[in-house]
């Protein structure tokens, strides 16, 4: 029965695997070149293979030694992880973030989630409201991270993905044919005079408001049920709709940018890891296509 494989044995083992040469090893692991030969030799016997070929100008890996690198990077990475991660101080206290009724039930839950279970003594308070509320908020020194929306690119922060905003229909009802064009917008919503009814104003398109609603949400159940079309996040189209494209005669709305917001109030290490997890969450986000 072979011994059980010392994680020094694999450190040593990757270093030479890099260098090609024992004494290029030595000198990187500050060892002698005899140790790191014995190094070898123990960590073959426990393994019970040649993982070094020798030759005159160094040493090649053999077959089961190209086999056992990426083991070995992943145990070695694994314990760095690990010692880096009980040397690190418990991160703690209230963290407050605001994000957009879009994103609630798609990208950020399991960002959020996941940031629960890594810092159980964090508090997380979750803000969901519109952009302009977020913002107001962020500025008043209520929330320390705001996901936002700027279409117009004003927006102070750091852009973490486009997600351009188009019109949508049902698969199922053509309302897009209908004259005036029945559409869903909300209420009282500067954003909506400004960008949605402005695109259809532009291409001289009558439309009618057939639906107002107060959440994305309520946008979304109105183009699923055939009652109007409506302007929604690209990534935010409800199973059952598509995107009306310019084949369909409907521009872009915007090409709207999501952007990470930190108050100017308070910072902390919290506060620092929750916007990378936040970050990290809109990652395969962002390469949707800007308009």
């Amino acid at each position: 029965m072979h011994e059980p494989v010392e994680s020094d044995l694999l450190r040593t083992f990757l270093v030479v695997a890099e260098t090609s040469n024992f004494s290029a090893a030595a000198q990187r692991i500050g060892r002698t070149q005899s140790a790191v030969s014995t190094q070898i030799k123990r960590l073959e016997e426990a393994i019970g293979e040649t993982l070094f070929e020798r030759g005159a100008r160094g040493v090649l890996l053999t077959r089961q030694g190209i086999q056992l690198v990426p083991y070995a990077r992943r145990v070695i990475d694994l314990l760095n992880e690990a010692a880096a991660r009980i040397r690190s101080k418990p991160l703690d206290g209230p963290v407050r973030i605001g994000i957009p009724e879009e994103y609630s039930q798609t990208v950020l839950p399991a960002a959020l989630a996941a940031f629960a279970v890594r810092h159980p003594a964090v508090e997380v308070t979750v803000s969901c409201d519109y952009t302009i509320r977020n913002i107001a908020a962020l500025e008043r020194g209520e929330l320390d991270l705001a996901v936002v929306f700027d279409w117009s690119d004003q927006a102070k922060g750091e852009v973490i993905c486009v997600d351009p905003t188009v019109w949508v229909t049902s698969m199922v009802h053509r309302l897009h044919d209908l004259d005036p064009l029945p559409i869903a917008t909300y209420r009282n919503s500067t954003w909506c005079r400004d960008f949605a009814l402005r695109s259809l104003e532009q291409i001289g398109r009558n439309y009618r408001i057939a639906f107002i609603a107060d959440t994305s949400s309520g946008l979304k159940n109105a183009v699923t049920a055939g009652l109007a079309v409506t302007a929604l996040s690209r990534s935010n189209i409800p199973s059952g709709c598509r995107e009306l494209t310019t084949e369909d005669g409907f521009p872009p709305v915007d090409s709207s940018k999501v952007v990470l917001r930190r108050s100017t109030y308070r910072s902390s290490e919290a506060v620092r890891e929750l916007a990378e997890m936040v970050r990290d969450a809109f990652q395969p986000m962002y390469a949707l296509p800007m308009v």
